[in-house]
């Protein structure tokens, strides 16, 4: 297959037009996908049509926009064309189904959060799109039709999480998306948190001002700027809820806010502070109570919604890392589902959707897909044939047919066929789990692929053993019990030289040469060390979250030359390229002559040369300093000088990952955040690939 397509490229060359590729002559080359749908991933918007309810959209956090005409049965990708494939909300006209308005930009802030670009409608039930604008919001969470004027649209814009913006808060259109007006705005580090609509009053919104802030090595939900928000009049005024209303005093943060729709003056707001609690109010918002504080959930940056029951102003349910339910008005939780086990749904919960006059009705939506329940939760059918999976990294063995492995977040590692010798194609029980946790870099051994290595968050790393099924822990610890620091996606390497050696990364590089049983550093520290960005063990803000996401000065790329042993690059989270040529006994910085990227950035990948020892292509990306734009270079004489091989001319959105053909130099691809790119001149023109191929994060590339 590979000498097809090479040949093929040679062939087509002619097709050249105005430096790029005529993507119409590559056709009948689609991309095929091969899953795996089965662990799915996450889910971050629901909207059905009410008239008739076997139409469901379901927005994903970078899988795109899906749809179904048949009660969740059939699913279709209808969005893939689009700029970007992160969604934050999606909402049928209550007016006419056919028209459907979607922002783009997930709304939960965690560290793999990715981008979006504005708004978009479409008013032939998704067959087509026309961008509405609002590219720079980034993150969308929500948006809300007006049912009396569906001209009128209402956008809750979080905006970036890396950065100060005044790109975010409340907007609004009177024109059908034509122009936007900004509503509500607090201050550049402020954005959306919740935003609803008064069932009964449209011209009634509440909406909770999030202050909230994510750094490389830190994250601070909470501060000045954030408060719950009421206007009467669609938006022309606002009147700011704090404590002399009932609400805590003090800094405030997330919340997640519901009107009850059979009695709109019972409100609910889940609402983040030093003690964080869940507030009612009884006359529409102007004053609230708390009514608890206990079971409620712990991680609201990440989750905090509550619902309403529509016939039942007490019964809520509660989405945090599970689905918790109050029959009381919350005064108790008790949980509505199990999060294991044969009738288990996956955990984490960011999506949710009722039928506003059946209360049995209902869909849920978390990190692990799309659930459906009939009988008010008691019962739930998952949904397993959307293919959402948020790969890290991915690799494949030498078998015939051969297979694929990768990490995924929050459903941990994998292996599948690429093809199978058998009718029906590649079936989800055709996948089968290495590992567990959050799944990153999975390593088959090149000798047998009976074993390999596949990692979780923080560094851990495990030996697996596919006929017995044991995982041995072969996490690499300091001879001298210093303290390693691991970051939350590790990097680990094959030796090219030795099937039996590996390298992985903390601050040092480190070698063994039997399958992790026993560790050597070969290397100083190779990260810029600053105490003052080794404090994620206090992260979170109001709400203490130390999970390891925000470990910093960490390796995260490891690149042994292929043609010379002794060659090896790493890169770190904190902008070094180092390179040893003595492998090992000395290191040489070569970051500062890359000039372009803004120091310290991101360096999430080095790709060594089959080619040459003294060439290598690094990717660096800052998008987490709030720089979008693309960074990719290449050495060919060992660090010394590099030049750019990508640009915004040529591409659009921060670059993730870089392959170049094993037998075909001047054949590259490059894989960013809104798609996949392809270079048949060696980098000197990029063309994005849009044959069979979505607009989603390309993490990852191997051939």
């Amino acid at each position: 297959m590979k000498r097809r397509i090479l040949t093929t490229l040679i062939l087509i060359s002619s097709v050249i037009i105005a430096d790029e590729l005529d993507m119409k002559k590559f056709k009948g080359m689609k991309a095929r996908s091969i899953g795996p749908a089965g662990m799915s991933g996450r889910v971050t918007a629901i909207d059905v049509v009410l008239s008739n309810a076997d139409v469901m959209y379901v927005g994903t956090a970078s899988g795109g926009l899906w749809k179904s005409e048949s009660g969740g049965i059939k699913w279709e990708p209808i969005f893939d064309d689009q700029k970007a494939a992160s969604i934050g909300d999606v909402t049928v006209d209550p007016t006419n189904p056919d028209v459907i308005w979607v922002g783009t930009g997930e709304g939960n802030p965690r560290n793999s959060q990715t981008a979006g670009y504005g708004v978009y409608k479409s008013i032939n039930g998704g067959k087509t799109w026309e961008y509405k604008g609002l590219g720079e919001t980034r993150n969308i969470h929500r948006l809300l039709i007006n049912p009396n004027n569906p001209d009128e649209v209402y956008v809750g814009a979080q905006g970036s999480a890396w950065g100060d913006s005044e790109n975010r808060g409340v907007y609004k259109t009177t024109n059908g998306g034509e122009t936007w007006e900004k509503i509500l705005y607090v201050n550049e580090s402020t954005g959306i948190g919740e935003l609803v609509m008064d069932p009964q009053n449209p011209d009634k919104l509440i909406a909770n001002m999030w202050q909230f802030r994510r750094w490389p090595w830190y994250f601070k939900s909470g501060g000045e700027g954030s408060g719950l928000y009421v206007t009467y009049n669609g938006g022309k005024e606002w009147k700011k809820r704090t404590d002399k209303d009932g609400l805590p005093k003090g800094e405030l943060g997330r919340m997640g806010i519901a009107i009850a729709r059979s009695n709109t003056k019972i409100v609910y707001a889940l609402v983040e502070s030093k003690k964080n609690a869940l507030y009612k109010s009884e006359d529409g918002g102007f004053k609230w109570k708390k009514v608890s504080d206990k079971n409620i959930g712990g991680r609201p940056f990440y989750y905090a919604e509550v619902y309403v029951d529509p016939i039942n102003e007490n019964r809520i349910y509660n989405l945090h890392s599970t689905v918790t339910v109050s029959n009381d008005g919350g005064k108790t939780f008790s949980q509505l589902m199990t999060a294991y086990g044969s009738n288990g749904v996956h955990p984490d919960h960011h999506a949710f959707w009722g039928h506003p006059t059946n209360p049995h009705f209902i869909i849920e939506g978390n990190d692990g897909g799309l659930n459906i329940s009939l009988d008010r939760g008691k019962t739930w059918r998952f949904v397993e044939n959307l293919p959402l999976a948020q790969f890290y990294h991915i690799n494949y063995d030498m078998e015939w047919p051969y297979n694929v492995y990768g990490g995924m977040q929050d459903n941990g590692s994998w292996r599948g066929p690429a093809y199978v010798w058998r009718a029906g194609g590649i079936r989800n029980a055709y996948w089968e789990e290495l590992f567990f946790g959050d799944g990153f870099d999975v390593v088959p051994h090149p000798g047998n692929s009976r074993y390999g290595y596949a990692m979780s968050q923080g560094g851990n790393v495990g030996r697996y053993d596919l006929l017995t099924g044991h995982t041995q822990l072969i996490k690499p610890v300091h001879p001298d019990g210093e303290r390693l620091r691991f970051n939350w996606n590790a990097a680990i390497a094959q030796d090219p030289h030795d099937e039996d050696a590996i390298y992985y990364g903390s601050q040092y590089l480190h070698y063994s040469t039997d399958r992790g049983n026993n560790w050597k550093i070969i290397s100083p520290d190779l990260t810029t060390n600053d105490p003052e960005k080794q404090k994620q063990n206090k992260s979170g803000g109001l709400t203490y979250d130390a999970t390891g996401a925000e470990n910093f000065t960490t390796i995260i790329a490891i690149a042994p030359s292929p043609t010379n042993r002794n060659v090896i690059w790493v890169g770190t989270d904190d902008g070094n390229v180092q390179l040893t040529q003595d492998r090992g006994k000395t290191w040489q910085n070569v970051s500062k002559r890359i000039f372009g990227p803004p120091e310290g950035s991101w360096i999430p990948q080095i790709t060594a040369s089959n080619y040459d020892p003294k060439e290598a292509v690094v990717v660096i990306n800052n998008y987490r300093r709030n720089d979008w734009k693309p960074y990719v270079f290449r050495t060919t004489n060992y660090g010394k000088s590099w030049k750019a091989i990508a640009d915004e001319d040529n591409v659009w959105g921060y670059v993730l990952s870089y392959v170049q053909d094993p037998l075909e130099p001047k054949l590259q691809f490059l894989g960013t955040e809104f798609g996949l790119y392809v270079s048949i001149d060696g980098s000197k023109t990029w063309t994005k690939w849009t044959s069979g191929f979505p607009t989603v994060s390309t993490m990852d590339l191997k051939i």
